[in-house]
């Protein structure tokens, strides 16, 4: 008789092989999930913590998917989703209706966002919102009579989602060798290169920067230019002082739109409601999503200034053909209202700039105590660090080690989630807790990268 394990009445073994039976999962291995079923089955979750089906409690080191920033388990997120769903659950947006939680969304995200970013189209996530963003700038460039104007640049380990046109501009391999053919008019920059954007024609890498490839391509066939204000998943790389600046001069000069992913980065993560603050940019279009609700419901959109807004009133003529079904979700506008009332009122981008300023001490003890950490930053509460082999020459580890994952597995047996990034040889472990994380938990979580670094050297003979 096969004997069952299971945990406050719940049979555990009937979940794992349901699991791997009938669920797909997202970015994951299909091998690894085959052999060994789920990582982890979560139960519930409070505050930074999420707890298994087992019991075992952790810190939720990446807000999930960078986007729980008030934290796991707000009754009032669920009181304002009976309250809205008992009203008005859904209703569309098509043919030109509308309802009282969009209308107020969409106003009060005018009042968030830098310049005059106030026109919203909004999505159910983040690679909706980079895909419509992709169609409107080259249907503003249509009704403009440049309809050659549709190539779009983004960087190198840039990410921006997985439906086909974000996949493309996605500047990161691995994305792209899912597919058998990506989306045309898609093309990459090398990041971060500063003086090139300004004009320095002298520097080796000029060619694959924005300004190189504009050049080259021909400005009346570029739309857009997209580029995350802090790359997430390539790595937690934050530009230096000045790029963006230097970007948007540049699509000032060109003519060329200006396209900022804040969907990791915005409503607090990074200390201010949106990341270009740091550096006072205002794009032509800003993507949003992840933090709009804390992942508490799937909400995303477009901000775009007036000026576009205005000339698709002008030039277009009758409908414009691109809507989602959820676009304008009563229930998600009400749910992302509550989000942002409560990053208001408990002052959480404060919190998480004076976060920033412990984990940079975190940072700044494991480099001391640790042989392979280096690099360690953050902006607000979005930090990473590098594992490398020689600080001193900036040795990488060979790939075949899979350092970074298994200090994450060491992560895990202590009781922190956090994720590993290894493409292009690289070996980075990135963090984006809730927003609502506390000093204590902040020395919690580097004692147990401590711990757990000190497990990884020792199997490698440091």
């Amino acid at each position: 008789m096969t004997q069952h394990v299971t945990q406050n009445g719940v049979d555990i073994d009937k979940l794992i092989r349901w699991d791997k039976q009938h669920y797909l999962h997202p970015t994951s291995s299909i091998q690894q999930h085959q052999k060994n079923g789920p990582t982890l089955i979560i139960k519930d979750g409070k505050g930074v913590y999420l707890t298994d089906v087992y019991g075992n409690r952790f810190i939720d080191g990446m807000a999930s998917l960078w986007n729980v920033n008030i934290g796991h388990g707000r009754k009032e997120m669920g009181e304002a989703a009976k309250e809205q769903m008992e009203k008005l659950a859904y209703s569309s947006s098509f043919a030109n209706l509308s309802h009282e939680p969009v209308i107020r969304l969409a106003q009060k995200i005018a009042s968030l966002t830098p310049g005059d970013l106030n026109v919203s189209f909004f999505t159910s996530g983040g690679s909706e919102s980079n895909d419509t963003a992709f169609k409107l700038v080259r249907h503003y460039w249509k009704l403009k009579n440049q309809p050659e104007r549709k190539k779009i640049i983004g960087l190198d380990l840039g990410f921006h989602g997985i439906t086909i046109g974000a996949t493309s501009a996605t500047g990161i391999t691995q994305f792209h060798d899912v597919s058998t053919a990506n989306a045309p008019d898609f093309l990459h920059a090398k990041p971060f290169l500063t003086n090139c954007e300004r004009g320095d024609t002298t520097d080796p890498d000029y060619a694959r920067s924005f300004r190189g490839i504009i050049e080259r391509e021909g400005q009346d066939t570029v739309a857009a230019v997209i580029l995350e204000t802090v790359q997430g998943a390539g790595g937690v790389n934050i530009p230096p002082d000045g790029y963006l600046q230097a970007v948007r001069q540049l699509c000032d000069e060109y003519g060329i739109m200006m396209i900022m992913d804040e969907i990791i980065c915005g409503f607090g993560r990074t200390g201010k409601w949106f990341g270009v603050d740091h550096w006072d940019v205002v794009p032509d279009l800003m993507t949003i999503a992840k933090g709009i609700t804390s992942g508490y419901i799937q909400l995303g959109a477009v901000v775009m200034r007036e000026y576009i807004r205005d000339e698709l009133a002008e030039r277009s003529e009758g409908t414009l053909f691109h809507g989602f079904t959820y676009s304008g979700h009563p229930t998600a506008c009400a749910i992302a209202l509550k989000n942002i009332e409560i990053v208001e009122a408990e002052q959480l981008m404060a919190n998480a700039q004076n976060m920033e300023i412990e984990l940079a001490k975190g940072f700044a003890y494991l480099e001391e105590k640790h042989m392979i950490a280096a690099n360690g930053r953050s902006l607000g509460l979005l930090g990473g660090y590098d594992l490398l082999a020689d600080r001193e020459s900036a040795k990488s580890f060979d790939p075949s080690l899979n350092v970074a994952p298994k200090v994450v597995e060491e992560c895990y047996r202590r009781g922190l989630i956090v994720r590993p990034i290894t493409y292009g040889g690289k070996n980075t472990i990135v963090m984006a807790p809730p927003l609502i994380i506390t000093k204590e938990e902040i020395a919690n979580m580097i004692e147990i990268f401590s711990d757990a670094i000190d497990a990884v050297e020792t199997s490698l003979g440091y």
